[in-house]
């Protein structure tokens, strides 16, 4: 197991993370995001920067099936009509081996702090409301990475693979907001639940959160995300909760699918705001898909806002004063450039870690070889069969790395309580916090 020092800097960096270790807070999404077979992101292997957030049904053609091999045309046009007359999960559906990503939902976590200076920018902000709305700002910023973000290579969208109980998606952002860090570890395989841990030590900034999904068919694809996530600055030692939007698939039956949120999510911090995302789909003056607009507003006071914010979470958007309706910030994705994740080579990495685990069978996918994509994948999943049989026989269950369940979650209860979310913790295993403690001691994050 190898953890060269320029990996990840020394784990007391995230300030004053016991102040959180018991609490909910730290954890959700997107998650990052757990296996549920439709909500499928493309990501290429070798590349951090080449990671996108679609649906694998989705391609970059509005040919339907564009992206299928001629060989495989029969197989994709039964699997769609498998999709519409199934009753049930989606996720327990086996999808063919063409669509298959050599990338695994365990590094989907990343998505949450691609863009790094708009991380960290409610940090410098001293007016409560104004960091409020930059913490907004930073959430709608994500979106597209998370759910629609094209990857031009591949050409296509794919369906990932699913983690193993363990796995480990560790990397780091360097840029003009200093080192960002990332620590995702799927911490369930049933129901599948992925937790992680965002940190700027420089700017005292960290996001935790852990989340898991469900999928199911109604007239199209839809997924329900399960889960939390929560953003925090030292300095003000304040936090601000984060719901998972719902979404569905449009355009199936036209054969130029793409993903839309829908319903609402909430941003409820601990200083007194509440910001409200209500996602409208194809908007019904601009016409235009990925539509949403949102409000932040003095906790239960939502017909006062004191900023608005409306546009494409695909594309730019405009946030105003609610009352001068002056244009206060403006965010256009295709200005603010995303910053690479770093990564450790390959021969450097622990062996739970994703992208090692995952070698052979991401070699496979690349040449095509789905008999050995297939093999190299069973020897995976009997290995991980193996130790839960295991585990079973022995009374034990697996320990996880860097996450723990918590007992008690305070700061979750107190906010969620303020915009009606539930735990749900029986549908994700536990509620999932970074355990510092486990961290201190693992000499591979701290050498």
């Amino acid at each position: 197991m190898h953890y060269p020092s320029e990996r990840l800097v020394a784990i007391n960096s995230p300030p004053n993370l016991k102040h959180h270790h018991s609490s909910p807070h730290q954890h959700p999404y997107f998650a990052l995001l757990s296996t549920a077979t439709y909500h499928y992101h493309s990501a290429l292997t070798h590349h951090a920067t080449d990671k996108s957030g679609y649906p694998y049904i989705m391609s970059s053609s509005k040919e339907e099936g564009a992206a299928v091999p001629p060989q495989a045309k029969g197989s994709w046009t039964s699997f769609l009509k498998s999709i519409a007359s199934f009753n049930g999960d989606l996720a327990s559906l086996t999808a063919p081996p063409f669509i298959l990503s050599s990338t695994s939902l365990v590094e989907f976590s990343s998505y949450w702090a691609e863009h790094p200076s708009v991380f960290v920018a409610p940090a410098a902000e001293k007016d409560p409301a104004k960091r409020a709305m930059l913490v907004l700002k930073w959430f709608l910023s994500t979106l597209k990475q998370q759910y629609a973000s094209r990857s031009e290579k591949l050409g296509s969208e794919k369906k990932p693979l699913n983690p193993f109980l363990g796995e480990l998606f560790l990397g780091k952002w360097e840029d003009e907001a200093g080192t960002t860090q990332l620590v995702s570890e799927q911490v369930s395989h049933h129901p599948p639940v992925t937790a992680y841990c965002i940190w700027n030590s420089k700017h005292g900034v960290r996001l935790q959160g852990y989340n898991a999904q469900k999928a199911s068919f109604s007239r199209t694809i839809n997924v329900k995300q399960i889960g939390h996530a929560i953003f925090h600055i030292d300095e003000y030692d304040e936090d601000y909760l984060i719901t998972l939007p719902s979404l569905h698939i449009e355009g199936l039956i036209t054969g130029s699918p793409y993903v839309e949120l829908n319903r609402s999510s909430y941003i409820q911090s601990s200083t007194g705001y509440t910001a409200k995302v209500d996602y409208s789909g194809k908007g019904w003056v601009s016409g235009k898909k990925n539509t949403f607009s949102a409000s932040l507003y003095p906790e239960g006071d939502e017909k006062h806002p004191i900023y608005t914010v409306d546009g494409q979470w695909t594309d730019a958007f405009t946030i105003k004063d609610a009352k001068t309706k002056k244009v206060i910030d403006t965010y256009d994705p295709k200005i603010t450039k995303t910053t690479p994740l770093g990564i450790a080579p390959i021969d450097q990495q622990d062996e739970m870690e994703s992208r090692r685990a995952w070698k052979k069978v991401a070699d496979a996918i690349a040449v095509g070889d789905m008999d050995k994509t297939s093999q190299e994948k069973s020897i995976i999943e009997n290995r991980q069969r193996e130790m839960r049989k295991q585990e079973k026989e022995e009374g034990k269950e697996w320990e996880r790395r860097y996450f723990a369940r918590a007992d008690k979650y305070p700061m979750f209860e107190k906010l969620a309580s303020k915009i009606g979310e539930a735990v749900n913790d029986s549908q994700t295993n536990g509620v999932w916090v970074f355990d510092t403690a486990k961290a201190i001691k693992d000499t591979h994050l701290t050498n």
